[in-house]
């Protein structure tokens, strides 16, 4: 067929299912060339198809009526395909019948469905954001935006030659939709069972049944979901100043629960923080690492014991009713203020403004756990989650607590650190008659959903910007772990006038490369051979060394002076902080006597020095916090 009867067709096509009554056409260059830009517009009443690109809106005034997810290949045909293909199990899973597209010579993919009604642009953006946790390669922009989301329809051409050819479906089910809201509904479900996985079992039965694999390690049968949010956050902490095997507890039932193998937890030993207690042990001097014999050992051991604690205890859901609507209200407050801080780029590139970003997203972050908007962050556990030091941290917090961005709901007392309120009153309005709208429209478990995708994506984004090749001072510049962190999301918090020279430096040390018309991050694992480069490596360790070291001082203080505040009875005799037991009696103080000078005031230097030389344990400074 010609290129002009493809086109004649695509635009009586294009005549027939555009809700509006004039389509967006490609703009021109000074050489005629076709851009990647939809500026102008060509009307629909037109019999003649535009000499250039075009693309259909995909909504009227009412909503959206034409629904178009366009998987950008960015060099990668593959990817896109098989999040096409993905894509359209979930749509034949909710009754939703569909077109694919190949958009064009490059690989990509449009997936095209048509509705019998206008469908709230609110749904479509919360489908649009748990579709894209669920498939990396698609772009949501046009879901997202009801004013100006547009996509190029079947068979219309490409700017680099060729056209958007269909692959499978009828276009029939564009030209004479037959679902609905109903549908998309069921869309977005499936989607939050994807992300959260946390539908009930079709049988019950099968929960408490035990299988034992090849290796004969026991697992319970069941499709493989994501970790429960406590799990997931839990393999991601560090246990430096908690119980790791409670940490390796709350990960191992949920991998369990989530019909996981034992191979699969094996594969994150190496990395993950909450797998501390596999690779060490305790003991009077801090943690010893364990031979690889021993570490899988003791996997093997704990596995077996949360499968038949799992099997044994079936889990149950929905106890909490209340749960998905908060998780909904509060993620939709985290993306407005995410989306606020977005479009203030250049804040976040001058001066401290890269910590400053980091610390916003470290509370974000802690506040979608807790699911509230106050958490308690004391600056040592902000510090060394955001890979800064804790005097930034303090003047980082205090920053954003001048500029609005949070607010100090209690002050630090004791052992707890400060409160911080991340959505301080009259910075961000809200229309509470619209926000009770915009819930009414989350289908069930979609709250949940959105909450557990901004969780991802923040813990995430933390998590590759904080190492010691980001860390300044003979290193990379924090701005570049941020611009790192953020290659693949909608929007970058750099401003775009420093994104070449990062990019360069970022490109220099092997952290980035380009694929296609994208950059792209490398194997993470290039970051160890940066710091090593940089002469860096471990300087976030022995922070974190340094810190644990401060804060059981500090603990040490507070249980101190509680004891000199309490009554006592001559019972009560505490040994000497370099005379403490290995073990202690039930009931025994955990705390030894506090290091004094000669005229019996404490002595900070020497319990700094006595903590450093093991004098307390991880558990009395457990207890203590």
């Amino acid at each position: 067929m010609s290129p002009d009867r493809v086109a004649a067709d695509a635009w009586l096509l294009t005549r027939a299912i555009s809700p509006r009554d004039r389509v967006r056409v490609a703009a021109i260059d000074t050489t005629d060339g076709v851009l990647n830009q939809y500026s102008r517009t060509w009307s629909t009443a037109t019999a003649q198809p535009p000499s250039v690109p075009w693309a259909v809106p995909l909504s009227s005034a009412e909503g959206y009526r034409l629904i178009a997810f366009d998987f950008d290949a960015k060099g990668d045909e593959d990817a896109a395909a098989a999040d096409a293909v993905t894509l359209a199990d979930l749509l034949a899973e909710a009754g939703i019948s569909h077109v694919i597209c190949r958009s064009g010579p490059s690989g990509g993919r449009h997936v095209w469905t048509a509705t019998t009604e206008a469908i709230d642009p609110d749904l479509v953006g919360t489908m649009a954001r748990l579709a894209s946790a669920v498939l990396p390669s698609l772009d949501i922009a046009p879901l997202r935006n009801s004013a100006t989301g547009c996509v190029r329809p079947p068979g219309t051409p490409h700017r680099d030659g060729g056209w958007s050819q269909v692959l499978s479906g009828d276009l029939n089910c564009l030209l004479h939709p037959m679902i609905g809201r109903k549908e998309i509904e069921a869309l977005v479900r499936a989607l939050a069972t994807r992300i959260t996985g946390e539908a009930p079992p079709a049988d019950s039965a099968a929960q408490s049944k035990v299988c034992v694999d090849a290796q004969g390690h026991p697992y319970l049968p069941g499709t493989r979901r994501p970790l429960p949010a406590a799990s997931s956050v839990a393999l991601q902490t560090s246990t430096a100043d908690l119980d790791a095997s409670t940490v390796l507890n709350t990960v191992l039932l949920g991998a369990a629960a989530s019909h996981w193998h034992l191979a699969d937890v094996a594969e994150l030993v190496s990395t993950a923080p909450g797998l501390e207690h596999i690779r060490s042990k305790r003991g009077t001097r801090g943690r010893t690492a364990r031979p690889h014999r021993q570490q899988a050992e003791t996997l093997a051991r704990q596995w077996r014991y949360a499968v038949r604690y799992v099997a044994e205890h079936p889990r149950r859901t929905g106890v909490d009713a209340t749960f998905d609507d908060r998780a909904g209200r509060l993620a939709d407050i985290v993306r407005a203020l995410q989306e606020h801080a977005d479009a203030a780029a250049g804040r976040w590139n001058r001066g401290g403004g890269p910590s400053d970003r980091r610390v916003l997203d470290c509370l974000h972050l802690w506040a979608l756990v807790a699911v509230g908007t106050t958490v308690e962050a004391d600056t040592r556990r902000v510090a060394l989650a955001c890979g800064i030091g804790r005097e930034t941290a303090r003047t980082a917090l205090q920053r954003l607590a001048a500029d609005g961005w949070i607010t100090q709901a209690k002050e630090a007392a004791g052992v707890h650190g400060a409160s911080w309120q991340i959505d301080p009153l009259n910075v961000l309005p809200r229309d509470e008659v619209q926000s009770r709208a915009q819930a009414a429209t989350r289908p069930e478990g979609a709250g949940a959903a959105e909450r557990a995708t901004l969780t991802q994506q923040l813990q995430q984004r933390l998590d590759l910007a904080t190492h010691d090749a980001f860390t300044g001072s003979h290193a990379l510049p924090l701005a570049a772990g941020n611009l790192y962190a953020r290659l693949t999301a909608a929007s970058s918090s750099v401003d775009a006038g420093s994104d070449d020279t990062l990019l360069m430096r970022l490109v220099v040390f092997g952290l980035v490369a380009r694929q296609g018309a994208a950059w792209i991050r490398t194997n993470p694992l290039a970051r160890d051979a940066a710091a090593q480069e940089f002469g860096v490596a471990g300087r976030l360790s022995s922070r974190q060394e340094r810190y644990q070291a401060e804060r059981a001082a500090w603990s040490w203080w507070q249980a101190e002076h509680s004891w000199m505040c309490s009554p006592r009875t001559r019972h009560d005799a505490r040994a000497r902080f370099d005379q403490a037991p290995l073990w202690q009696p039930a009931g025994a103080a955990r705390y030894p006597q506090h290091p004094r000078g000669p005229d019996g005031r404490a002595n900070f230097h020497a319990a700094r020095a006595a903590v450093r030389d093991g004098a307390l344990t991880t558990a009395a400074i457990l207890v203590a916090a």
